[in-house]
């Protein structure tokens, strides 16, 4: 059986996304700079269907096993709103995603293997379903803030990544904002850097 983990960028204050973010608006303007990194990375667009970027990079290698690990992703219904108007048709996922969501629909398949699933009944059973369709590989909780959170309080995640990026965003959606400081206890396992992002691992302790 895989893990549970977290792989997400944050910007230098601690923000996940930028203010009046939504379909419109993706992450909320500015906080798509937090991502800068990422889309230099040729396995990132490779993941995309597009061309170009660099590889063989630390940057690139970490991308590289992050969509390695993962056998399935959980995400919130507002991060799947703004992803659904702004993906390509082939979705960079390739494998199941659980929305969750209080509306019922039909599975939403993509070209390139990504299927979207549409859990109506909580968070223990949208993990529970990745967990069986990852196949023993790693479960990836996507985003947004408040789904990570939720699995946090719940006691569901194993580890987390950090990507932190030389940016301020000053306004918007902090991943950490509202969690237990006596809860929730984390062990640093690992850091790397480039010249756009500092990696930092840690473990979750129970």
């Amino acid at each position: 059986m895989g893990i549970v983990f977290v792989d997400v960028g944050v910007s230098l204050d601690g923000y996940m996304a930028g203010p009046n973010r939504g379909p419109d608006n993706p992450m909320g303007g500015r906080a798509m700079s937090i991502h800068q990194w990422v889309f230099e990375c040729a396995s990132f667009r490779e993941h995309l269907g597009m061309k170009g970027g660099v590889s063989g990079t630390l940057d690139d290698d970490l991308i590289k096993r992050v969509f390695a690990r993962s056998g399935a992703n959980v995400m919130g219904r507002r991060m799947f709103d703004e992803g659904e108007v702004a993906w390509p048709e082939e979705a960079p996922f390739h494998g199941p995603v659980f929305v969750l969501t209080h509306h019922a629909r039909e599975p939403w398949v993509r070209k390139g293997g990504t299927t979207f699933y549409f859990v109506t009944d909580g968070i223990e059973s949208a993990l529970a379903q990745a967990k069986i369709a990852a196949k023993g590989k790693d479960v990836r909780i996507s985003g947004g803030a408040e789904t990570i959170r939720e699995y946090l309080d719940a006691g569901q995640i194993d580890e987390f990544t950090l990507h932190l990026a030389p940016v301020v965003l000053g306004d918007g959606l902090r991943l950490m904002d509202g969690l237990s400081a006596e809860k929730l206890k984390f062990e640093q396992t690992g850091s790397s850097s480039s010249a756009l992002v500092t990696h930092v691992d840690y473990r979750v302790l129970r």
